[in-house]
């Protein structure tokens, strides 16, 4: 049976300069582990480097328990402020057949202090009759943007 394409949206408020944030997403993914110790344990570089789009990155993390792993290629867009993270293997994909999160962050227009982060998630389920977990993995990357923005300004001297 064929699959079901979805999407679904959420906005996150930031209290950190929004450019620090993207800064974060965009080549600086390695802090991300320091800034959220118990969702994020590991991210390693497979292919091309920190600050590369096209570069392939293993995610190590806990979600619901469990430990899961999320292999991704990164495309950045810089005029929009947008990070493309996705999903080349892990176990997102035993869920479904495409899995791709787009974190796009806009600064307060009245202010360098704070911003919005749109986070969108694109799928297509393996079978339209299978559990769709997607509520759970948008609100994993929803309580990770909250840890980044929260952790993040006691940290930006020493990240950035």
């Amino acid at each position: 049976m064929a699959g079901f394409v979805g999407k679904v949206e959420k906005e996150i408020e930031l209290k950190t300069p929004a450019e620090k944030f993207y800064n974060i997403l965009k080549g600086q993914c390695h802090h991300i582990p320091n800034l959220t110790t118990d969702k994020i344990h590991t991210i390693d570089v497979h292919e091309g480097d920190w600050e590369t789009p096209g570069s392939v990155k293993l995610w190590k993390y806990n979600i619901g328990g469990k430990v899961e792993t999320f292999k991704e290629k990164v495309d950045v867009d810089d005029e929009n402020k947008a990070v493309i993270f996705t999903a080349v293997g892990g176990h997102v994909l035993d869920h479904f057949k495409s899995y791709k999160g787009t974190f796009k962050v806009t600064p307060k227009a009245d202010s360098n202090q704070g911003g919005l982060v749109k986070l969108t998630l694109d799928y297509e389920k393996r079978d339209v009759n299978d559990h769709d977990p997607i509520d759970n993995y948008m609100d994993f990357l929803v309580k990770l943007v909250e840890d980044i923005d929260t952790q993040l300004p006691a940290k930006l001297d020493l990240i950035i």
